[in-house]
């Protein structure tokens, strides 16, 4: 996983120092500007801060669906590993569980603008993807009126190889530019197996604390997918070090390289009221 952080006090001590926790990439690369974006990349739609949230250990975004009202309380997605219930184990699935956690929204510039609450874990898992959706105490309406800041919608259709995204860090407020290279049949990490992830091209080197960032479409500026993991040393399907595994039961493993868990299968789990429904037609979230 692109580690989550243990508080905010190790983050501004590390920062100091200038070096950057829970490397995802490599600490080698953790150095370099955390802003990439591919030489041969054509000129990419501009991508900002505003929506997305800053977590106590990861990064995170108010998202809606298409059919997502004004007056639906919001939700905010980020990864499972995030969860301040610590990591789900294989198989386990979170649903409307309380919770009151807070998260610092920012503007298009990364500026925190308000706290935001959350009524509860709407959902959470580490099984097939790893992502969380926390519904919050205010409504998207009331958020837009109280800060001016819009909630980024969800992509409804699977990603495409190749396309400019922004992977956009409310944690740091830092972005990463960089292409789908393609897509990962199976994608294990330690006790963890995930479907049909997204795989960067190398100019994402993103970080710890990165986790839950959106994945943002350059084309669209829509969520096509939720930030989570990378390959930190070489190893071979162990925390922190996930291998890729194909149909055949290949297994390739890429240092340096990271991934994310695409959101287009949710968005059917999402029903009237904003509310979980992993019965509706089209879910693709495991359930309990």
């Amino acid at each position: 996983m692109n580690k989550p952080l243990i508080g905010a006090f190790l983050a501004a001590l590390l920062l100091g120092a200038g070096i950057a926790p829970a490397v995802a990439a490599g600490s080698a690369q953790a150095q370099k500007s955390a802003t990439e974006t591919a030489p041969d990349a054509p000129a990419a739609k501009a991508v900002t801060f505003a929506g997305t949230v800053a977590l106590s250990n990861c990064s995170g975004s108010v998202v809606r669906s298409p059919d997502s009202q004004p007056t639906d309380p919001a939700l905010v997605l980020s990864n499972g590993h995030c969860l301040e219930t610590g990591f789900p184990g294989p198989g386990e699935v979170l649903v409307d569980r309380p919770s009151t956690r807070t998260f610092t929204l920012l503007d298009a510039a990364g500026t925190g603008v308000g706290t935001l609450k959350a009524s509860k874990i709407a959902y959470g898992t580490m099984t097939d993807t790893d992502l969380s959706l926390y519904e919050l105490t205010s409504t998207y309406e009331q958020i837009e009126t109280g800060y001016g800041i819009k909630a980024l919608e969800l992509e409804t259709a699977h990603p495409v190889a190749g396309a400019a995204i922004t992977v956009a860090s409310g944690y740091w407020k830092r972005t990463y530019s960089c292409d789908i290279d393609g897509f990962v049949h199976q994608l294990k990490e330690g006790r963890w197996t995930w479907k049909d992830s997204v795989r960067y091209t190398p100019e994402c080197r993103t970080i710890g604390g990165t986790s839950g960032s959106p994945v943002i479409d350059d084309a669209t500026g829509k969520v096509v997918a939720v930030n989570n993991t990378g390959n930190e040393s070489g190893q071979e399907c162990t925390d922190n070090n996930p291998c890729e595994v194909d149909e055949n039961g290949e297994v390739t493993v890429r240092e340096g390289i990271n991934y994310a868990q695409q959101t287009y299968n949710m968005v059917p789990c999402i029903g009237t009221g904003n509310k979980i429904d992993l019965d509706r037609e089209g879910c693709g979230l495991p359930k309990p």
